[in-house]
């Protein structure tokens, strides 16, 4: 049992929120290789799908918020047990649905829930409240690493349970194995919560989101975040259709996924070794340019299954690299008491990005047969996303001392 004074070893983070990480991410990147064998069984169109994957991002974003919230007032553990048995239910009522609304609920809302309680938001807040500043830019990258680690490993993974078993039984056999989540985050039982309630902190709720809002860095990370979640959602759940519409095997699209995965352990890692080394703002700002650097060529090169082994290890490397140095910035600017819920008010952002993402790809490719102008506003919010990023201020913000109370009078 851990030593209720005692906190908890950097070891012990890293190993238990990556692990947990893995599973929760791996398993939800694999999402758009149901895209075509859910449409085709259910006869819907992809916006139907699209739609749900789209409302699925967008309740991750909101209920982002109070994970957040929960897990700084009450500890992690409990939020990520409550997230594991959500994440089971929204894949079995996946599997199991049978109307476009029932499928909402289930792989929109309920995974969405899920998902905002088991991810980076409720990781990250261990993080910064366990690990020592100096090391915490690197240590968020080795936990964001290990969710693209988890794509590398599950997406082939939930190919093969699929083309072997068939897309509901994979689904079920998924809900079964996210239980793991549930053990690990033993692991993350954080001294100071045994009792149901968080340390002693100097601001409120509401005073930590009163001077995050009107402090102009935060609202520019919630805005380069919003581009970040369009840009990789689109990507992740609309590129499998989008190659096989170009004639290309699906088995294309499995690898491009799965190297995008790869890739972004390297991006991530080294994203959050450098932001212990170099101006977070630079480092943001030169993801998001070299994202629309990357879509710009992949769309101009002759489409084959090297240009796109190419562009998905480019984009591997750029994919989820932009959250370690935006989680690092905000616990840099206003500290660790309300990490995670400061951390979900920007993944919210991130969400609302993923949500138009992968709604616009499924409505603009059912009105126009094509995935054109989604890439173009792809390319255009990189270049906007770069630009807003470079003025953003790392350092400390600073805060008025406490008045002190009346003084005792002369002994």
């Amino acid at each position: 049992m851990q030593n209720a004074s005692r906190p908890l070893s950097m070891s012990q983070v890293l190993v238990c929120g990556a692990l947990i990480v893995t599973l929760s991410m791996g398993i939800r990147h694999g999402f758009g290789l149901w895209l075509q064998p859910i449409t085709q069984a259910q006869e819907w169109s992809r916006q139907t799908f699209a739609f749900a994957i789209a409302i699925q991002n967008l309740a991750w974003g909101v209920f982002g918020i109070f994970a957040g919230m929960l897990a700084d007032r009450l500890g992690a553990f409990r939020v990520l047990v409550g997230g594991a048995l959500l994440y089971a239910a929204g894949l079995a009522g996946m599997a199991l649905a049978t109307t476009p609304l029932v499928f909402t609920l289930t792989a929109g809302v309920l995974l969405g829930a899920a998902q905002a309680g088991t991810t980076y938001a409720v990781i990250y807040g261990v993080i910064g409240r366990q690990i020592d500043p100096a090391r915490r830019s690197w240590a968020m990258g080795v936990a964001a690493a290990a969710g693209s680690f988890g794509q590398f490993l599950m997406v082939p993974v939930e190919g093969f349970l699929i083309s072997g078993f068939g897309w509901q039984e994979a689904l079920l056999a998924l809900a079964v194995f996210v239980l793991l989540i549930a053990p690990l985050a033993f692991g993350l039982r954080e001294p100071g919560f045994a009792g149901g309630t968080a340390p002693k902190r100097e601001q409120s709720i509401g005073q930590a989101l009163a001077e995050a809002f009107k402090y102009p860095s935060f609202q520019l990370l919630m805005a380069g975040y919003f581009v970040c979640g369009f840009q990789v959602v689109f990507i992740g759940v609309h590129m499998p259709s989008y190659l096989k519409d170009k004639g290309l095997s699906p088995q294309v699209a499995s690898y491009a996924l799965a190297l995008i995965g790869l890739f972004n352990v390297f991006g991530t890692y080294i994203a959050g070794s450098l932001g212990q080394k170099l101006a977070k703002r630079k480092i943001l700002a030169s993801i998001y340019l070299g994202r629309a650097a990357a879509i710009a060529v992949f769309l101009w090169a002759p489409l084959s299954p090297l240009s796109v082994y190419i562009f998905a290890s480019v984009m591997g490397l750029l994919w989820l690299s932009t959250v370690p140095p935006t989680n690092a910035t905000i616990a840099q600017i206003f500290g660790v008491a309300h990490l995670s819920m400061l951390g979900g008010f920007v993944f919210f952002s991130h969400q609302i990005g993923s949500f138009l993402g992968v709604w616009l790809g499924g409505l603009l490719y059912d009105r126009t047969g094509s995935y054109d102008i989604v890439w173009y506003i792809s390319i255009a919010l990189g270049i906007f996303a770069a630009i807003v990023n470079l003025p953003v201020r790392e350092a400390p913000i600073a805060r008025p001392h406490p008045v002190p109370g009346p003084q005792p009078q002369g002994t």
